[in-house]
């Protein structure tokens, strides 16, 4: 029963199940292709939207779109790293908590949480940290790797915490062990009530983001805990923050690929 319900927890969170229910807005330039100039002209001067119905399994699985309405965008591999990654650890009686840096709509933390709850774990939390206003305007002096960069406008991923609590309460899975981290990494990490990390996953995208989950988190990761990249394939900058922070530190875990873009590693 354990695995039924955690498949079933995922394929919610991707929304891969509804799938065909998805309602979609459609770009500009492809409804003008659409119609005819009489009718377009009209459709521009109404402000009209159209919308198509089905979403694309592939890029649903490879993590590769922004889906309308499920709570996470990481896909069905980076989701299933998750998972073992936790299962693992609670397996192998690694100590410490689960903490994502940058949540969006919460769908990753929702998981840890179903996790603990279907292994009937009630010692370890969930911390979930974010802004929950987006991504902060790149600092290109102190930071020169984020330059060409900037998401701070995109309104998408602005999603705020009390919309976050809704999407837990919605799988019955908000309750004393998920504590929220609200604002900037450099300012909510370093004091951050966590003693020991069993799992650290990191999903923040720009250097800086990353770089300050690292050094605020990574000597919390306990032995044997995991240390998983969300953005390490598709974001320059969060390989170079890893990179780096590596490097500096003298670790030499192996690097895991778990798709196109998240890698992870096992902490000696």
């Amino acid at each position: 029963m354990t695995d039924r319900y955690l498949d079933l927890l995922q394929q919610c969170l991707t929304r891969e199940l509804f799938l065909d229910e998805e309602v979609h807005d459609v770009a500009r330039g492809e409804w003008e292709d659409m119609v005819g100039s009489e009718l377009r002209n009209r459709m521009r001067a109404e402000g009209w939207r159209l919308t198509r119905r089905g979403g694309d399994a592939t890029k649903r699985h490879d993590g590769n779109d922004w889906p309308p309405t499920a709570e996470t965008m990481v896909g069905r591999q980076r989701l299933a790293n998750v998972r073992s990654c936790v299962e693992s650890a609670l397996r192998d009686g690694v100590p410490g908590d689960l903490i994502e840096t940058g949540v969006w709509r919460g769908g990753v933390t929702i998981l840890m949480r179903g996790i603990l709850a279907a292994w009937g774990d009630t010692d370890r939390r969930v911390w979930v940290a974010d802004s929950f206003k987006g991504l902060p305007a790149p600092d290109v002096e102190a930071f020169p790797a984020d330059v060409g960069h900037d998401l701070s406008g995109v309104t998408t991923l602005a999603v705020s915490a009390d919309q976050v609590r809704a999407n837990f309460a919605r799988y019955q899975l908000l309750d004393d062990q998920v504590g929220f981290l609200e604002g900037w990494f450099r300012d909510t990490l370093p004091t951050a009530p966590i003693e020991q990390l069993a799992v650290l996953r990191l999903d923040g995208d720009l250097y800086e983001s990353t770089m300050d989950a690292l050094e605020a988190l990574y000597a919390k990761v306990s032995p044997a805990g995991y240390v998983i990249v969300d953005d390490y394939g598709a974001w320059e900058p969060c390989r170079k923050a890893v990179d780096d922070y590596r490097s500096t530190h003298d670790i030499t875990d192996e690097i895991i690929e778990v798709d196109w873009t998240g890698i992870y590693w096992r902490k000696s």
